[in-house]
């Protein structure tokens, strides 16, 4: 069992239904949420000219592999219509591999921790709500001191993680890949 940290971005659609969607879906495959964050809305990263995002950070509990996660996480996007057009451009979902547990990972298609989210407010910040003093693997620097070089006034709070884990626990009682909760 290993302790993993995902990140969660829509800009596309209702943006909260489809982070919804993509953490119940999770929980269809067994990837169990243990915590996650406030909902932030951001400006986009990298492409500029599209609208804001929803970000979230969750932490779950999963037994298999990081190559077999990141299997599970593409399907959930593709079961959204996540379209890959062009890199950071709009995405009904996208979910990012952040940590898997306490060690590193790298192979062709994927890179742990995240190559990027040490750059990113709206990554760092909704990470250390749930995590606050979690390390980075292989230097052992605190992610809080990353965030000090930047400044996090482009988020706001769109949902607070109590009334959004309200929303997931009814709308994960329906069952999203049965064709209940997203039609």
């Amino acid at each position: 069992m290993k302790t993993v940290y995902l990140a969660f971005g829509s800009n596309l659609g209702d943006r909260t239904e489809n982070i919804m969607f993509a953490v119940c879906s999770l929980k269809e495959k067994e990837i169990e949420l243990l915590d996650i964050s406030n909902l932030y809305e951001s400006e986009p990263y990298g492409v500029v000219d599209q609208p804001a995002f929803l970000n979230c950070v969750g932490k779950f509990r999963y037994y298999g592999t990081p190559e077999s996660l990141l299997d599970i996480t593409m399907e959930v996007e593709k079961k959204l219509y996540r379209k890959r057009e062009r890199r950071w451009g709009p995405r009904t979902i996208d979910i990012d591999i952040l940590l898997f547990g306490t060690t590193g990972y790298k192979s062709d298609r994927l890179t742990i921790p995240h190559y990027d989210m040490k750059n990113r407010s709206f990554v760092l910040i909704p990470l250390l709500e749930i995590a606050p003093n979690i390390l980075e693997p292989g230097t052992g620097i605190p992610y809080r001191e990353y965030l000090k070089d930047m400044s996090g006034n482009d988020l706001k709070l769109a949902k607070s993680s109590e009334a959004f884990l309200k929303e997931l626990k009814i709308a994960c009682t329906v069952s999203p890949l049965k064709g209940g909760y997203y039609g």
